[in-house]
């Protein structure tokens, strides 16, 4: 059984017992969360497609906080002597998918 769900604004298909990387929640570590925002939800040839969603939740845990790897931004125009370099760590949140409820 797996699901396709919108969390912080993406959309990831999750099944039971994942642990996934989602963008930074704003909840304490070991935690229960759960997101409303089904879009499909799928049990072997039985598939329900939402529109726009299904009235279903997926049930979650907080594993963590983290920051993701450091990207580098570099811009420049040549011949004027413009060069500005910067760093940027996105903040994620681990979780782990506990419950698929429909």
């Amino acid at each position: 059984m797996f699901a396709i769900v919108t969390i912080a604004g993406q959309q990831f298909k999750v099944e039971e017992g994942q642990e996934i990387f989602v963008h930074r929640l704003e909840a304490e570590e070991g935690k229960s969360v759960s997101f409303d925002t089904v879009s499909l939800l799928a049990n072997g040839d039985d598939i329900s497609v939402g529109t726009p969603m299904l009235k279903a939740s997926v049930g979650a845990t907080v594993l963590g906080h983290v920051k993701g790897d450091k990207v580098i931004v570099f811009k420049k125009k040549r011949r004027k002597g413009y060069k500005v370099k910067n760093g940027h760590r996105q903040q994620f949140t681990k979780i782990k998918i506990d419950s698929i409820t429909a």
